[in-house]
């Protein structure tokens, strides 16, 4: 049975509970209308400070998750995983409920409405009420919800959350928040009856309350170990984020809201809490574990750009789609990718662990309309080298580029860096030879004949030539005959009748199997017949136009199950799924094979690649849609 107060009352209306502020805006519209408005612009404080408390999270977030900055000071070196980001998904109900309790307090205690904008006495008396009543309460509460029943009914929930992230300081039940509440209010109420109260102290009371229970659970160590060196008596005043990441994973002690002085004299402080933060902020200077796998992505476009853990954690976690809040953004992508082409470098983005090797995803700070200008690619390439070059440096085992990255107009397809750099100990790998594997898979074995666009590709050329050895008939649409005869040569004599050229889309009027490789239009999917399926290796995908036929997605493949630490999806890709290129580096870092896979696809090791892919419990993913 659920304990009393333990679920949220709203928790069921999903994103509609947000229509529960709508009695707070609609009290200020109606303002104008009113002679007293007093009764209005308290709830427009409230509104404004509701907004700041979830920009305060919101902001602590982004900056926990810019690896770029953070990886060699965060704590806890696993990576927050889809699990605790679900759980955490509501972490602002807390929001929400504190402003109904405000209310009901100035309803309760009118005179509280009519405050003056700054009293400086306030000041000293909201301080001295927080550390006399609210440090003591706080710590005293906290201990009891420790104990059998409270922490099994209500806290563990808290601490449900195995890595201790600014949101997760949001993350509690309804009778928790309730107290929390409380804690909060007692200084703030006990300020305004004794006359010092005032709309600054209020506002700056609740954020800085927010911005230290951000600071506690960010999990990188960030508080200098020099201030307490030089200042002793503050490591009793202002506690870290070790600090506090000790409670969460030693729980037992170190119980205090932000005062470390309490635990000390309720005999709870955890005897490792100063020499752990001493060596977190002395080692935050030096590299952290040296990566096994790095998958080399670059930004797709100004709205994708957006879908990273730094910018909005839960909306990473979910496939990307271009939703309606991130309009108002575009601006500040456009001047992020701005500041990128100015001055940047290769930056890392996300991580997860598989069977004890790291893997991590670095992104070649560029827009994929930039990989199309003539003069950028100069630019582009010397990014990517840079990125391979410290990858070596680091010792990094297999660098995997991503789509445009190996553009063979670019670089060849990695030969460029290969050739440049003879000695290079990391392996650059395309992953091309997986995607084709993956395309080809797909077909279904009694298939005779398929229609192939994009056909003298790296890819389409791979897929040809392995289909025409199955005795499959390709029709290979090509405008170019010289490039046409070079990949028919390549097949063996008694294969090479079953590539056929052709130049009009008309030639596939009666083939179901169309494999894409060259962007189509709906005027071109027109010429397939009912029922045709269009497997894809273009990107971005063909838009779904026909109601009667049947759309593969990108080549993708899923990760094994016991991935740990992944909680970003890769651009459009499923949970847990990647673009078959980067499963392809994977396979080839676990394989331990020590030659780089660059330039064109080896036809021979397509089944090669794919028995391993399977081996190590890479799985194929159903990639058939159809429009509704």
């Amino acid at each position: 049975m659920e304990a009393p107060l333990s679920s949220w009352p709203w928790q069921n209306l999903g994103s509609f509970k947000y229509l529960l502020y709508g009695p707070f805006v609609a009290k200020v519209m109606y303002s104008r209308y009113q002679e007293d408005s007093i009764w209005a612009t308290w709830c427009l404080h409230v509104l404004i400070l509701c907004s700041l408390r979830g920009l305060i999270y919101q902001l602590w977030s982004s900056f926990s998750n810019m690896l770029f900055l953070t990886r060699n000071r965060r704590i806890i070196k696993d990576g927050v995983d889809f699990k605790q980001i679900d759980k955490e998904w509501d972490w602002d109900n807390f929001v929400l409920l504190h402003a109904v309790m405000a209310t009901l307090a100035c309803y309760m205690l009118p005179n509280l409405v009519n405050l003056p904008i700054w009293d400086l006495s306030g000041l000293v008396v909201i301080t001295i009420l927080h550390i006399v009543i609210s440090e003591p309460l706080y710590y005293c509460l906290h201990k009891c919800f420790h104990g059998n029943y409270l922490f099994s009914h209500y806290h563990s929930l808290h601490h449900s959350s195995a890595i201790p992230q600014p949101f997760t300081a949001g993350h509690a039940t309804f009778l928790e928040q309730i107290l929390l509440g409380g804690v909060i209010g007692i200084p703030i109420l006990g300020s305004c009856l004794m006359g010092y109260g005032s709309v600054a102290i209020i506002y700056g009371y609740v954020l800085v309350f927010d911005f230290l229970r951000c600071l506690g659970h960010c999990n990188f160590e960030i508080i200098p170990h020099q201030l307490f060196l030089a200042f002793p008596f503050m490591k009793y005043l202002l506690y870290t984020p070790t600090y506090h990441n000790l409670h969460h994973t030693e729980i037992g002690t170190n119980y205090c809201l932000f005062m470390p002085l309490f635990d000390v004299l309720g005999n709870t402080l955890n005897p490792k809490s100063w020499d752990m933060h001493a060596k977190a902020s002395v080692e935050s200077g030096k590299n952290g574990r040296v990566p096994d796998f790095v998958f080399l992505a670059h930004v797709v476009d100004m709205t994708s750009a957006l879908h990273v853990p730094y910018m909005f954690r839960s909306f990473s976690s979910i496939p990307f789609s271009t939703k309606l809040f991130l309009i108002p953004l575009l601006p500040l992508s456009f001047l992020a990718m701005l500041v990128m082409w100015l001055y940047s470098k290769p930056f890392l983005n996300t991580f997860y662990y598989l069977r004890g090797y790291l893997h991590q995803t670095w992104v070649v700070p560029r827009f994929g309309f930039q990989y199309f200008l003539p003069f950028a690619a100069q630019g582009i390439n010397k990014q990517i080298e840079q990125a391979i070059l410290r990858a070596d440096r680091l010792g990094v085992k297999v660098i995997s580029l991503a789509a445009l990255n190996k553009n063979e107009a670019l670089n060849g397809g990695g030969t460029l860096f290969v050739n440049k750099h003879p000695n290079l100990r990391v392996r650059v790998v395309h992953g091309n030879t997986l995607t084709a594997a993956v395309i080809l898979k797909e077909i279904p074995n009694d298939i005779t004949e398929v229609f192939l666009t994009g056909a003298t590709s790296k890819l389409g050329r791979a897929i040809a030539l392995y289909l025409c050895t199955k005795q499959v008939r390709v029709l290979m649409l090509t405008s170019s005959t010289e490039r046409f005869q070079k990949i028919q040569k390549e097949a063996p004599a008694e294969y090479q009748k079953y590539l056929v050229q052709v130049t009009k889309y008309q030639a596939a009027k009666n083939c179901k199997t169309w494999i894409v490789g060259k962007w189509i239009t709906p005027r071109e999917q027109n010429f397939a017949p009912t029922g045709a399926h269009f497997h894809q290796f273009v990107v971005p995908p063909v838009l779904p136009f026909r109601r009667d036929c049947t759309y593969g997605d990108l080549a993708a493949m899923r990760l094994p199950l016991d991935v740990q630490g992944l909680g970003s999806c890769e651009y459009t890709m499923e949970r847990g799924v990647v673009h078959a290129c980067h499963a392809g580096g994977v396979v080839h870092s676990l394989e331990g094979w020590t030659h780089h896979e660059v330039g064109a696809i080896d036809i021979n090791r397509i089944d090669l690649v794919w028995e391993a892919a399977l081996k190590h419990g890479l799985k194929p993913v159903s990639s058939f849609r159809q429009i509704d």
